[in-house]
């Protein structure tokens, strides 16, 4: 109802509460009560009690306001939470002063021959979660989001059930602290299912419009901006004149109703204000004039005279104008009837930390978002992290920052490292520091605790780095219902119970279900939806790698033509990763994708800016080779842009050219110039060139030097391929040339099998080594653990590959079934790993006898010998 009537005229707030209460003159026995005697505090200054102590005081308060014209009367609970009346020792009264006060103020509005609102007044505490209050101690809070959520709700509950018609969270100064009192709200709405219009007033430091945070104020409203609003304006801080430009401002960018109630100006020597009611009045009456005003009151030195006054001076002038409202009463009105005044507004990402950062092509072509504060890209930000020390690691952040950055990625996901407290502290630490808070943050992490942290110690509009359907649609849907009460834009990666999407028609099915699961079941705005579709390793040397980067390319370029709204990203440095050790073949692959996937309709991606080079710079040979491999065009596209990486230099970041890894391809390489070489060095030519021309030839020759086809594998081949893992190990190997060398080492063995048979090894023929294979629990990339599988089968290993996904239950059954030679587990993702420390305990119970080897991005030698192997007595291995 009261929506409709600001649609009608500007509602009149009432006046300033504390300044009543003074000007009654209370001694300090009126604020005490019978029930307050064995409490052995001064409670002279705690104006809340007097809604246990003098009730009467607060109704007549309450009425004189009424009186004067007020539409919208404040409970007089401003101080009723548990950190601000601990210091009376009444923490425990919370709910009571917020439910009676409500009723009391509730009874008035009954009372009165006009409709009026009761709004529950809710004050931001003393505490800041956005600054530490030790100079000494950047990552430490006098409170945090938990507990200060709690003491919101508990407020919130006492307000909702004294009868309140309205919430008003004002005075914030934090919009962290903000954050979690919506937060608060939002939990005590479901809880009691029910759903009333919530306010928001913020209150500035300066008169540029900045928070006691340092936060503007257009990046305070978009931090809460997740919230349906009635309405957002500023109290308090200064008197109407001063806050009119700032008024202005938020009128300009502010989708919701528009409030103010200022202080009667600036305090004098004495701590009074002077301002006239007549002054206030007509200072506000120029704002409704231009047409900026929905809701009008005052704070600090206010009285109803101030309120009958701007009462008068408000008559017949029309309220702001507004015909889209995030008010969240009727979800209809969502959507798009913006006014001009808020174009774009709903139709463009706007992340923020101090100040706000807009994703939309018109404005910017791509988004670079800043890699270096990710433990997993940075090695020397990885140590720093390890070794506690945060102010050289925050100095990481501050120069992405100054090289142009207004978006960086987070990430503490390492096997050695607590990555939710790592997350936390850091978030914190970097909070204090205004040159880098003034960027939005990623909160990258495939741990879920990991990204709740990030988002309860960040007081701006953050970005989460991913969520996907890996866990099913009801886990998916709870997490993005989290991450949405907690105010950030989400990433969502294309993978689902089946696991990664490597096609153009599994991204595109993905997408689609899960954005129609967001905007359908969550009401999530599409520009607060992001897609990944996963950037995937291209020339490997398996044809079915082949179109990954395509398939990512059009996949972008249907979501933008299908899922209006969403936006995409990826991680660009994935694509390359067969070339690495050659950073200007990698940096080439970098730009030649980036221009395609841009105009297809990129938004945004994790890349770091020096492993990048200028598209029209890039040596026209080398364009023509690469454009081949990313765009797929050639049958043996991967093949002439490995000729060239063997026949240039190669350039390792900005060093000087090193001598060529690779000779020529040719027949001279294989078997000899001047001299014929020894068949050993031949086979092992023809492993590390992949070339099998002459392979039948020199094994002949082998058998008639080695006293068994067993012996030929068991030496001189699998001494070839150790030193192909090695040349790789070091970069100077890149995986399609690995790949090559293992299809060789399949086709040696394919070849000796009949002279193995004629031989009746019993070792080789009948026992053929065995691995079970999987991917952990909790993960569901499989690329690398594929590329393995493929390269054990060329090496004669019988593998029985679980699959992804896989509970440690179900190997321990394969063990026992197929009674392999190893077994093997992979993880990704660093939640992972708990399952692979399980399993090694479930291995000890078990008495097994088999070396296990773990794998994968998230595994580490250290985490290996440190945690997982003490568990396991056999042996724990890490690949």
């Amino acid at each position: 109802m009261i929506e409709n009537l600001l649609k009608e005229r500007i509602l009149i707030l009432d006046g300033a509460m504390g300044t009543a209460i003074q000007n009654f003159l209370l001694e300090e026995n009126d604020f005490r009560g019978q029930e307050f005697e064995n409490h052995a505090f001064n409670l002279k200054g705690n104006n809340d009690v007097l809604n246990l102590t003098k009730p009467e005081i607060i109704a007549e308060i309450h009425k004189k306001y009424i009186d004067a014209g007020a539409d919208i009367i404040e409970t007089n609970t401003f101080n009723s939470n548990a950190l601000s009346q601990q210091e009376y020792g009444l923490a425990d009264l919370v709910y009571r002063l917020n439910f009676e006060g409500a009723k009391i103020a509730k009874q008035q509005a009954q009372n009165a021959d006009k409709q009026v609102f009761v709004a529950g007044s809710i004050g931001p505490t003393s505490k800041l979660l956005s600054l530490s209050p030790d100079i000494n101690r950047p990552e430490f809070r006098a409170t945090d989001f938990d507990f200060l959520a709690t003491t919101y709700a508990e407020q919130v509950s006492g307000l909702i059930d004294g009868g309140v018609d309205i919430l008003l969270i004002e005075t914030a100064f934090d919009a962290l602290n903000v954050k979690a009192a919506l937060y608060a709200v939002s939990q005590v709405f479901d809880n009691k299912q029910v759903k009333l219009p919530v306010m928001v007033s913020a209150t500035v430091n300066d008169r540029y419009g900045h928070t006691l945070t340092g936060q503007s104020l257009e990046a305070f409203y978009n931090s809460i901006s997740h919230f349906p609003l009635l309405s957002f304006g500023l109290n308090c801080s200064f008197g109407a004149e001063m806050l009119m430009p700032l008024i202005e401002r938020l009128h300009k960018v502010i989708p919701c109703y528009l409030s103010i109630y200022p202080n009667a100006g600036l305090p004098n020597e004495m701590g009074h204000y002077d301002e006239t009611p007549c002054f206030t009045a007509s200072v506000i009456e120029k704002m409704a004039q231009r047409g900026l005003l929905n809701i009008v009151g005052g704070c600090c030195g206010t009285t109803p005279e101030h309120i009958s006054e701007i009462k008068k001076h408000l008559q017949n002038i029309p309220p702001r104008s507004i015909l889209h409202c995030h008010c969240g009463l009727d979800p209809q009105s969502l959507e798009n009837k913006a006014i001009p005044a808020f174009a774009g507004m709903t139709k463009s990402l706007i992340v923020s930390g101090l100040e706000n950062v807009v994703i939309d092509k018109k404005i910017s072509n791509f988004v670079n978002i800043g890699e270096r504060t990710n433990v997993a890209g940075s090695a020397k930000f990885a140590r720093l992290i390890r070794e506690k020390n945060y102010e050289e690691a925050a100095q990481i952040a501050k120069n992405q920052i100054e090289n142009g950055a207004s978006i960086i990625d987070i990430n503490f996901d390492d096997a050695m490292l607590n990555s939710a407290e790592e997350m936390e502290k850091f978030v914190r630490y970097i909070s204090n520091d205004a040159d880098i808070a003034k960027a939005a943050l990623m909160i990258d992490s495939s741990d879920w605790q990991t990204i709740v942290a990030g988002l309860k110690n960040f007081q701006g509009k953050s970005i989460v780095n991913s969520i996907s359907l890996k866990e099913g649609k009801e886990v998916f849907l709870q997490k993005a219902r989290e991450i949405q009460r907690l105010g950030a834009a989400i990433i969502v990666m294309a993978f689902d119970e089946k696991g990664q999407a490597a096609s153009f028609e599994r991204k595109i099915e993905i997408c689609r279900r899960a954005y129609d699961l967001l905007t359908q079941k969550l009401d999530f705005q599409p520009y607060n939806i992001i897609f990944d579709v996963n950037v995937l390793t291209i020339g490997t040397g398996i044809d079915e790698h082949n179109n990954y980067a395509v398939d990512f390319i059009e996949a972008v370029r249907w979501i933008k033509n299908n899922l209006k709204g969403a936006l995409t990203s990826g991680g660009i440095s994935n694509l390359s990763f067969a070339f690495r050790g050659n950073n200007a073949i990698r940096e080439a692959m970098h730009s030649v994708f980036l221009y395609h996937a841009i105009n297809a309709g990129l938004d945004m991606g994790i890349v770091n800016p020096a492993m990048l080079q200028i598209y029209d710079d890039i040596e026209p040979n080398l364009l023509q080779k690469v454009e081949n491999v990313v765009l797929n065009k050639t049958k043996n596209a991967t093949e002439e842009l490995l000729e060239y990486a063997s026949s240039c230099h190669s350039r390792e970041g900005g060093n000087p050219p090193q001598n060529k890894t690779f000779q020529p391809t040719g027949d001279s390489r294989l078997r000899g110039n001047d001299t014929i070489l020894a068949v050993e060095n031949r086979l092992a030519n023809a492993l590390r060139y992949g070339n099998s021309e002459f392979l039948a030839d020199d094994l002949r020759e082998a058998l008639q030097k080695y006293s068994s086809a067993v012996e030929i594998i068991e030496k001189p081949l699998m001494a070839a391929m150790d030193k192909v893992g090695e040349l790789f190990g070091e970069g100077k190997m890149f995986l399609p040339q690995v790949i090559k060398s293992a299809k060789v080492m399949k086709t040696a063995i394919e070849i000796l099998q009949p002279e193995i048979e004629t031989q009746k090894s019993a070792e080789f023929s009948q026992k053929r080594p065995k691995i079970v294979i999987a991917t952990a629990k909790g993960d569901i990339h499989d690329i690398g653990k594929n590329i393995l599988c493929i390269m054990l089968a060329c090496n004669n290993f019988e593998v029985i590959d679980l699959g992804i996904m896989v509970e440690n239950q179900a190997v321990i059954e394969a063990i026992k079934l197929h009674k392999p030679d190893f077994v093997g587990v992979s993880a990704l993702i660093t939640p992972s790993l708990s399952e692979m420390a399980d399993l090694c305990q479930m291995l000890e119970n078990e008495q097994f006898k088999l070396p296990f080897f773990v794998g994968g991005a998230a595994a580490s030698a250290i985490h290996t010998a440190v945690k997982l192997s003490p568990l396991y007595s056999f042996g724990v291995f890490y690949g």
